[in-house]
């Protein structure tokens, strides 16, 4: 098996996930650096990184969202067969630039009257709340929400 310590900059693919044993393992997309040289449609290359140090483990759980700059410092585990991510064992971690905060564009807040709507591209479902932040219920689809905003106000009267 071939190992090695290095430094590795790249950014988070995706959340990082808890693992067995107080571990955490995320995916870093590391770019050469002269990544201008090459096509454009060459693949990415993908590290899987994981870490048992618990200053590291609690820093990627509650700290880091994808799109983070992050450079790490280990032990790396080439893969055991082609096609496989090579593997790094985190000892240090810095974060060098963090992402942009997320904007949600597939997402709609609508008011109707006193209730406030939630309308997501992903999902028929619509979550709608109070005004004042009271969940109200969960509608099947936008042409159940007046129906749910009616029972609301039987339910606990017309003030919202």
């Amino acid at each position: 098996m071939d190992t090695k310590h290095c430094v590795v900059d790249g950014w988070v693919d995706a959340i990082p996930v808890p693992g067995p044993r107080d571990t955490v393992t995320f995916d870093l997309v590391v770019r050469p650096a002269d990544i201008d040289t090459l096509d454009d449609d060459a693949p990415d290359t993908i590290v899987t990184c994981n870490s048992g140090d618990p200053r590291i483990t609690h820093e990627l759980l509650n700290g880091i969202q994808p799109g983070d700059l992050l450079r790490a410092t280990g032990t790396l585990v080439q893969p055991l067969a082609p096609g496989e991510p090579a593997r790094l064992t985190i000892d240090a971690l810095e974060v060098l630039d963090t992402a942009l905060v997320p904007v949600l564009r597939e997402m709609v807040l609508d008011r109707y009257g006193d209730y406030v709507v939630i309308f997501d591209a992903d999902r028929d479902q619509v979550p709608v709340f109070t005004a004042y932040g009271a969940w109200v219920g969960l509608a099947d689809d936008p042409d159940a929400i007046a129906h749910l905003i009616d029972i609301h106000e039987r339910v606990n009267g017309a003030d919202a």
